[in-house]
């Protein structure tokens, strides 16, 4: 939260972002004052037209503090606090929750006192989604398939292993089927399993901070579904990515160099992947999921571009019927077009309603399964490009990434280096670790066409200056140029001071302030396994870790008796056998609390770095004793 939006509450502030989002359907981070006209007219609401532009006026006026005919979030939500018990506050989130068709759920926020909603198509969409998904899991079958039209998914959630089943589905390997609790249930072995989730989910960059097991436990459904959003579309647009798909340099632009492409977003990848087939077609292409695609059209002819041709062997051709977009009937047409995505396998996440209203998550959602299954897509043979620049994300750079984008950093990081050229995240960082940030002195987006990168660099400049003289960092030869540009080394050697500054003080929150350092974490550690009669490490080098035999114990120390030795492996490892161990230890620590962000890798080889946020997290549940 910046500074001009201080005074609103956490949960206030979720809502806002979300009421945002569904008008900046492009993620631009503003809206214009045009959108706020449109919005009232999608919501059809009953006021006189002379009053509608009176409000489309007034809010044009107050939100619009810079008079650049765009409105940013922080002014969005700094004037709709100011006006929250007004006519016009009411009128535009009754606005928002028609455009969505959101149902209101029973209670308020403690916090902020708004009511919350939930959204019924969302619900729909997300059950059939689970249902396919899990239907041959035979851990499952006491649950699935659930009843859409009933509250049946909320009831679900509650032990917590369906959510464990749809992170693994998103990110295969993240949490080990071993761990999981799934006979004989008690409250204790579900609470191990909600857990095991919502830690797991924390570590693939769901942002979980204000949901706990509780709240899966009792099914509050608008927890519920945004966590599950969050997982199924990690899942959905994993493989959007050049160094996932190669065939995506197809999308490349004339005049627009690799290092271009590999900035785009997922999101607005597959934008450009469902136009460059709507080019193809020769029809009219569009700027976003949700009014552009209400006609049906761009999907009818999407359809017909990706659908198998039986030019390759493997696959028979299936011909989609175009007689369809000759409907009158904006509903009827949507269905017809659906009859054919159905013929792909692609008729997920929406129904008639949902495109003709244009749902811009539910329509993302169906645009990207389809990518998955149909790209339709194939490898330029261009000898100008350089095949050896595409560099898949590191280790170390997606548990950084993951990191940032558990603690809800906006907007969501998903190139490490070009997200973090305007050092905006950097900014929310330092404020998690207790650094405070100017915000006066920080350039916010959207920034001038000329002398754009001059402002970002300016903000650069300042992030650099607060590591060194706030943060006390080591920042030796590390300028607000190097994040600017994306120096993977030192942008790199901030990122981890700055989650590690991040995990000391909780650590040092939970010893009333008593500094820590490594030294602190090692002794404690092997306190811990010389009063369970384990062998103690030397470090966070020990080469004993590679065996994730150290972690095992500490765990066993912390909660007696929830490690199952029988699946352990002891001595004479195979690399296989390591690796079986250490995914089994991430897993374990997850499962009894800790929220670990390392990956069962950086066990086996031993990364210093990594293995100490292993051993810092496991000490913060171990101190909190829970």
């Amino acid at each position: 939260k910046m500074a001009s939006t201080g005074h609103i509450s956490t949960d206030e502030m979720e809502e806002l972002r979300e009421a945002f989002s569904k008008v900046d359907v492009h993620a631009h981070g503003y809206i214009s004052t045009n959108d706020l006209n449109e919005l009232f007219k999608v919501a059809n609401l009953p006021l006189p037209g002379y009053r509608v532009r009176e409000i489309v006026d007034e809010l044009s006026k107050t939100m619009d503090t810079n008079q650049d005919g765009k409105i940013t979030f922080d002014e969005f939500a700094e004037v709709f606090h100011g006006l929250k018990s007004s006519e016009v506050a009411k009128t535009f989130r009754k606005a928002i929750n028609k455009k969505e068709g959101l149902c209101a759920v029973a209670g308020t926020s403690e916090q902020s006192g708004t009511q919350h909603s939930y959204s019924e198509e969302e619900k729909v969409a997300f059950v059939n989604w689970i249902n396919k998904a899990l239907e041959k899991d035979q851990d499952c079958k006491h649950i699935l398939p659930m009843d859409p039209s009933s509250d049946d998914l909320f009831t679900a959630m509650g032990d917590g292993i369906i959510l464990c089943k749809m992170i693994n589905l998103s990110v295969p390997d993240t949490i080990d089927e071993r761990t999981i609790n799934k006979k004989k249930l008690t409250p204790f072995t579900i609470q191990e399993n909600l857990n095991l989730a919502l830690n797991s989910a924390s570590a693939i960059g769901c942002h979980v901070v204000n949901i706990g097991a509780e709240d899966l436990k009792e099914g509050r459904q608008h927890l519920v579904l945004g966590l599950l959003w969050q997982v199924i579309k990690i899942g959905l647009l994993a493989d959007i990515e050049i160094s996932r798909n190669e065939a995506l340099i197809a999308l490349l632009r004339d005049g627009e160099s690799l290092e271009d492409l590999m900035k785009v977003s997922p999101e607005e990848l597959l934008l450009r992947w469902a136009n460059y087939h709507l080019g193809e077609a020769s029809c009219p292409k569009i700027n976003n999921f949700s009014s552009d695609i209400k006609d049906s059209k761009a999907y009818y002819n999407l359809l017909n571009q990706v659908a198998p041709k039986g030019d390759e062997d493997d696959i028979p051709p299936i011909a989609i019927d175009m007689s369809g977009l000759r409907e009158k009937d904006d509903l009827k047409r949507a269905e017809s077009m659906l009859e054919q995505a159905d013929r792909l396998g692609c008729r997920q996440f929406v129904m008639p309603t949902d495109v003709v209203r244009g749902n811009p998550k539910l329509n993302l959602a169906f645009v990207a399964n389809l990518f998955n299954k149909y790209p339709a897509l194939k490898k330029p043979e261009n000898q100008d490009i350089d095949w050896s620049s595409i560099e898949g994300e590191t280790r170390e750079e997606r548990t950084f990434r993951n990191w940032m984008n558990s603690l809800g950093v906006s907007p969501r990081v998903n190139h490490l280096y070009v997200d973090l050229d305007d050092a905006l995240i950097i900014f929310q960082l330092y404020e998690k670790i207790n650094v405070p940030v100017d915000w006066d002195k920080v350039n916010k987006p959207p920034y001038p066409k000329l002398g754009s990168n001059m402002k970002k660099l300016e903000n650069c400049n300042y992030a650099v200056e607060l590591g060194k003289k706030e943060a006390k960092f080591s920042l030796v030869g590390v300028a607000g140029q190097d994040l600017n540009e994306g120096n993977r080394t030192l942008t790199l050697a901030l990122l981890w001071q700055l989650m590690r500054r991040y995990t000391l003080n909780i650590l040092e929150d939970l010893g009333d302030g008593q500094k820590v350092n490594d030294d602190t974490i090692v002794t404690w550690v092997n306190q811990m396994l010389t009063q369970a009669e384990k062998k103690n490490i030397s470090g966070f080098k020990d080469g004993s870790i590679s065996t994730s035999l150290p972690v095992l114990d500490l765990i066993d120390a912390i909660q007696p008796g929830s490690i199952r030795y029988e699946l352990v492996k002891i001595e004479d490892l195979t690399d296989e056998e390591k690796l079986n161990n250490a995914k089994y230890a991430i897993s374990m620590a997850r499962k009894i609390g800790a929220r670990v962000y390392a990956l069962p890798e950086d066990l086996v080889e031993v990364k210093p770095k990594m293995v100490m946020t292993v051993f810092a997290c496991l000490m913060a549940r171990g101190m909190k004793r829970v």
